[in-house]
Formats: structure tokens, C-alpha cells, sequence
């Protein structure tokens, strides 16, 4: 079966801030024209969505983020809140990154914000195992699994989930249209945003190339054709992915 040609491609994606990324050498070295458009976007919910979880900032001793985003709603809901968050409150964070990230709201010290090292929260378990009277309240998104909750539920540390933002479509620019030959998806809310976006889309001979297991699932759940899959062993990243389709294609 011959692969289809590809020339453009959509990445659902914001455009990387830097020009040496995989997918500026993939557009050089195979040709192809990479367009970057959002299927999706970010909103934060408001007070009062917020109260509807019967959530009270002040009973808790600590919050667990894992993203720069989770952080800066969680200021924002606090701040909309008039809640002043306490000099003594801390912060368990996915990485390192995250956790200098919280220098933008406050005063970093060390001994009150815990960063985990290879980007698990297990790491964390010992300095939270260390402080058994620590409330935990963890910052989430609408779209997200529990895994981490039960993670820290078997090990008998009780951690409040607290929905702060969601994932909505994005609508797809009225002056650009949809017409390309592969399009390439990250997450189960950008296979949502696509089919909403657009309802009666056939897939054809597009390729699509998903990244992610529940991804997968999102696509094959839409009667869709995943022809690019990862992460794999040999394909670690979606670029990677993508690069050996394109090689294979040369090769016709």
C-alpha cells in the first residue's frame, strides 16, 4: 500500500517560542510545511464554581501543582477569593521547574517547597510521609485522572482534588481552512475540539499521528485511522514518530 505524500501538516500545538525545535529540521529536511493551531485552550473556573466544590482554602496546609499553569490559577482563585494565602503554607511540586516557578508569588524557601525528581509525585512521598498533619489540597484540571490521588491514598495521605481550570475547543479560524495531509494530536480534549470544530470531517487519506494512550483510544473511540503512534520504544517522542513515517515515505 502506498503511503500518501505528505506536504503540510497541522501540529495542534502553539508555535515553540524558539526556531531550533524538531520541527523546524523536519520541515528542512524533508519539505513538508508545519502549521501550529490550537484545537484547544485553557480557562480557569470562577469563585463560584470553585465554592460549588465545597472547598475551603483555609483548612488546608499545603498544595500540590504539577504544572506552571495549576500554579497561577491557584494564586488567581485565592487572590478572586480574598484568601490570604499564609507565609507557612507548602508547596509539593512535579519538578523542579515548577517549584522555582512559585518565585513569581512568593518568597522561595526551600524548607516549605518540596520538588520531585524525575517528574513523579511518588518522589514526594517521603517528605510528605515526614509531615503526617499536612492537609493537601492538589491543583487540577477538569480533564485528568485519579491515578495520583489513589497513588497517595495507599499510602493513607488524604489529598483533596481541586478543579481550577478547564479544557475547552478553540474555535478553528474562519479564514483558514482545514486541508491538510497529516494532522497531529496530543491529548483526548484535541481529538474532542477537532470533531467539534469540525462534525462531518472524513478522515480519508489523512494521516493522523497521536500521541498518547488515551489519546489513541480518543481517536479509535471517533471511528478515525491512528497511522502514527507514540510513545513507543523505538519512538520515544511524536517527532521521532513522524520523522521515520516521512523517512519511509522517501523510500517509496
Amino acid at each position: 500500500m502506498m503511503m500518501k505524500k505528505i506536504k503540510n501538516i497541522l501540529i495542534s500545538q502553539p508555535r515553540p517560542l524558539s526556531d531550533r525545535n524538531p520541527y523546524t529540521d523536519m520541515a528542512a529536511s524533508f519539505g513538508v510545511q508545519c502549521d501550529f493551531q490550537q484545537l484547544i485552550r485553557v480557562e480557569g473556573v470562577n469563585v463560584r464554581e470553585f465554592r460549588d466544590q465545597h472547598i475551603y482554602l483555609e483548612d488546608y496546609t499545603a498544595v500540590i501543582v504539577s504544572s506552571r499553569l495549576g500554579i497561577d490559577h491557584f494564586f488567581r482563585l485565592c487572590e478572586e477569593s480574598r484568601f490570604s494565602v499564609p507565609q507557612n503554607m507548602h508547596y509539593y511540586c512535579i519538578s523542579e521547574a515548577v517549584g522555582n516557578y512559585l518565585q513569581k508569588y512568593i518568597q522561595y524557601r526551600k524548607r516549605k517547597v518540596f520538588t520531585a525528581e524525575n517528574n513523579r509525585f511518588e518522589d514526594l512521598l517521603p517528605a510528605m510521609l515526614r509531615r503526617p498533619n499536612e492537609k493537601y489540597l492538589m491543583v487540577m484540571s477538569d480533564v485528568h485522572n485519579d491515578d495520583d490521588i489513589n497513588m497517595f491514598a495507599e499510602h493513607n495521605i488524604a489529598v483533596k482534588p481541586a478543579i481550577m481550570y478547564r479544557t475547552v475547543a478553540s474555535e478553528w479560524p474562519e479564514e483558514k481552512s482545514f486541508n491538510y495531509d497529516m494532522v497531529v494530536l496530543f491529548t483526548p480534549s484535541g481529538v474532542a475540539a477537532l470533531k467539534k470544530n469540525f462534525p462531518d470531517w472524513e478522515q480519508g487519506d489523512t494521516v493522523i499521528a497521536c500521541f498518547g494512550a488515551n489519546t489513541l483510544v480518543a481517536v479509535e473511540e471517533n471511528g478515525w485511522r491512528a497511522d502514527i503512534k507514540a510513545p513507543t520504544p523505538n519512538c520515544p517522542s511524536i517527532t521521532t514518530a513522524i520523522k521515520q513515517y516521512l523517512e519511509a515515505q522517501e523510500e517509496q
